[in-house]
């Protein structure tokens, strides 16, 4: 037992010596080649393991290295105790290897240093002294088409894209090549891919979208031999190909170059979704093309162009010479005169008249189509056939019928792309101000129609605007503009101080002093028994009148903005009808909630209103119709659209937030009765466009029930 116990300490000295010399040695060889340079990994190993301190130990013998055969360790797992940084090596702390699992490599011993093994399993190499070099990722550009790639990225980085004077777009081709690694979309190997072919055929015909071809250059690239006149002709095309999404899209001009009193919502194209769309698309040439409008009207006109331009093999109708045609309405003592002619059935279907079509009879609605063709070619609108009319119809102004045309299809490219209520089967409203009509429309169809009287030209003008019906006021009252106050009524009593009394106004002083005039609701009330809101900046509504004979005229523009509804009461019951369709709403029950309360009919789902400027149409009969240009809006736009300047644009700031002309103090005659000393109701802006008016207190005198019906 003895001996066993001295010769395992012997061998601990032993070992423990020969560890020291090694050591004691390599310090040495470290200090003799101090001038030698090191590593950073050699200093690295040196800072996180100090050498120690030779162990004070005498030389060991023979006797030491004598071996217990009792051992139940084998030499060969024996290892020296680890040594760790800053803490003495303590025999007691050493611990036995852990045994690697099958199949893991053996950690290499430390090469020609001697030195102890290092476990390198859970080791994290040292960084090296100096990075190197990223590994480049393979290109997925064709070598082919790589000279061109890099010529695109020198322009792209570059910033000198001086074919894109938009920021949005610069940064949108920046990063749609980016992302492609600068390899061209219309050439590979120099030739035109697919891809350009198609977009190259759309910008070619422009012109039958009513569009300008010039305003899309293409460039030459058969001529293009270099690298870097092929990735300048890249560059040219993608540029075209924005513009013509953009002016196909949201049009050639914006509306408010046109006239202040103009609003739709804005739907500018998305550059990075252009690139996107076209250059991954199968057919780049359709791609292109859905960016023109989708309506059903617009396509009608694009097909009206090409006939116009003669490209389309529709029978040209001609109207023969002949005596002049004139009818006349009868009275009791003489019969109507209706002249009979071989050439009015041709006439009728020149003019769009579907009724009798082989009806040889110069009757009423014939001279009425007559009349009004009359009016649109700038002729006295008699109704009489003669010569003049004749010829205009034979040999019209082509050239004038185009523009009309153009100028119409771009006015579709500013109203939305969505007109209807999605919820509501694409149910929504349209107005065309110098038809003077309104449609309800609904699933691609039409539901129902009625005349209207529409804003007189000048600064009452019915302004064009998409907005939402939100509600009816069956029985409203009428809050007078303050335009109308201001700029008619006080100067009307300053003639005669009893004008409003026998008009049925209500005058009242407000707190600010200024002028507030009213009418209260009734069978004589300026807005009739209903009144449709739409809130919108122009502070312009449907309403009914009082007026029913102006809706027999051709022409019915005569408000001073608001646009009047024939029949009110079946206009109401088909909206609510289409809203609220459990209601059971007639024109009847309409007209049985007449009264003088104030009754608010609320949509659950607003409907779309659209107000557009339709001076050239196609009808139900597939006949171009062209209307009177009655706010000489088609004029500017084709000044616009042939390079022409448009209106100052100061003066379309300055309108475009128009003001009530009114006088500080208002001087009346003190014969006239105010109906309070201070009104303090809601503003008008309030009651016509706000939330439906709470009910007015019970027993206060002046003041109207008012009755909210929602569902």
């Amino acid at each position: 037992m003895r001996d066993r116990s001295m010769s395992r300490a012997g061998i601990d000295r032993a070992l423990m010596a020969v560890a020291a010399t090694f050591l004691t040695v390599s310090a040495t060889s470290a200090l003799a080649q101090s001038s030698a340079p090191r590593s950073a990994a050699e200093l690295a190993i040196e800072a996180a393991i100090p050498i120690p301190q030779p162990a004070n130990l005498p030389p060991p013998t023979a006797a030491d290295f004598k071996m217990d055969a009792t051992a139940s360790v084998p030499p060969k797992q024996i290892e020296l105790p680890r040594v760790q940084a800053n803490t003495d090596p303590k025999p007691s702390e050493a611990k036995p290897a852990e045994a690697k699992p099958a199949g893991t490599t053996a950690t290499a011993p430390a090469a020609s240093s001697g030195g102890p093994k290092t476990d390198t399993a859970n080791t994290t190499p040292a960084a090296p002294a100096t990075a190197s070099e990223p590994v480049k990722a393979a290109s997925t550009v064709p070598a082919a088409d790589q000279p061109v790639a890099d010529k695109l990225r020198e322009q792209l980085a570059a910033k000198n894209l001086r074919y894109f004077d938009r920021k949005g777009e610069r940064q949108a081709v920046e990063k749609f090549y980016s992302a492609r690694e600068y390899a061209p979309v219309w050439t590979s190997a120099g030739a035109l891919t697919a891809s350009a072919k198609g977009v190259i055929a759309q910008l070619k015909d422009a012109a039958s979208d009513g569009l300008n071809v010039d305003d899309y250059p293409i460039p030459d690239f058969a001529a293009a031999a270099s690298p870097e006149t092929l990735a300048d002709a890249e560059l040219k095309l993608t540029s075209s190909m924005l513009d013509y999404a953009r002016h196909a899209y949201s049009g050639r001009m914006h509306y408010s170059q046109v006239s202040y009193d103009i609003l739709y919502p804005e739907h500018p194209t998305d550059p990075e979704e252009v690139l996107a769309n076209v250059s991954s698309a199968k057919d780049t040439r359709v791609a292109l093309a859905s960016y023109n409008p989708p309506h059903k009207l617009y396509r009608e006109l694009k097909a009206k162009l090409a006939e116009l331009r003669g490209q389309s093999d529709a029978p040209v109708i001609t109207i023969a010479e002949g005596p002049a045609l004139a009818y006349k309405a009868g009275t009791k003592k003489r019969p109507a005169v209706i002249p009979e002619d071989a050439r009015v059935p041709q006439l009728r279907a020149k003019l769009g008249i579907t009724e009798n079509p082989d009806d040889t009879a110069y009757d009423a609605k014939v001279a009425a189509a007559v009349s009004k063709f009359q009016s649109s070619a700038n002729l006295k609108p008699t109704g009489v056939l003669d010569d003049k009319t004749v010829k205009a119809i034979n040999s019209p102004k082509r050239d004038k019928i185009i523009d009309t045309v153009l100028v119409n299809m771009e006015r579709w490219r500013w109203l939305p792309r969505q007109l209807g209520a999605p919820s509501l089967d694409n149910a929504y409203v349209i107005l065309n101000v110098p038809d003077f009509t309104l449609k309800v429309m609904r699933g691609g169809s039409q539901v129902w129609t009625t005349r209207v009287v529409t804003g007189k030209p000048g600064n009452h003008a019915t302004p064009m605007l998409t907005e939402t019906m939100k509600f009816i006021t069956v029985n409203p009252t009428w809050n007078v503009p303050p335009s109308i106050v201001y700029n008619e009524y006080l100067p009307a009593l300053q003639q005669d101080p009893t004008v409003l009394q026998r008009m049925g106004l209500r005058l009242e002083r407000t707190r600010d002093g200024g002028i507030h005039i009213s009418q209260p609701p009734g069978e004589a009330n300026a807005l009739g028994r209903i009144r449709f809101n739409f809130p919108n900046k122009f502070l312009v509504y449907q309403h009914d009148t009082p007026d029913k004979h102006l809706f027999a005229k051709e022409e019915r523009a005569y408000s001073h903005g608001c646009m009047r509804v024939q029949n009110p009461d079946q206009y109401a019951a088909t909206l609510l009808n289409i809203t609220m369709p459990s209601g059971g709403y007639t024109a009847e029950k309409i007209r049985s909630m007449y009264g003088r309360s104030e009754i608010d009919l609320r949509f659950p789902t607003p409907i779309p209103v659209n107000i557009t400027y339709q001076t050239a149409f196609v009808d139900d009969a597939g006949k171009l119709q062209i209307r009177k240009d009655i706010y000489g809006r088609d004029a500017i736009m084709i000044n616009l659209m042939k390079g022409g300047r448009g209106r100052d644009l100061e003066n379309v700031v300055a309108r475009s937030q128009p003001g009530v002309s009114r006088p500080r103090d208002v001087s009346l005659p003190s014969s006239v009765a105010f109906n309070n000393d201070s009104y303090s109701g809601p503003s008008f802006f309030e009651r016509l466009f706000g939330a439906p008016t709470p009910p007015a207190p019970v027993g206060r005198r002046g003041q109207q029930q008012r009755r909210v019906i929602a569902r």
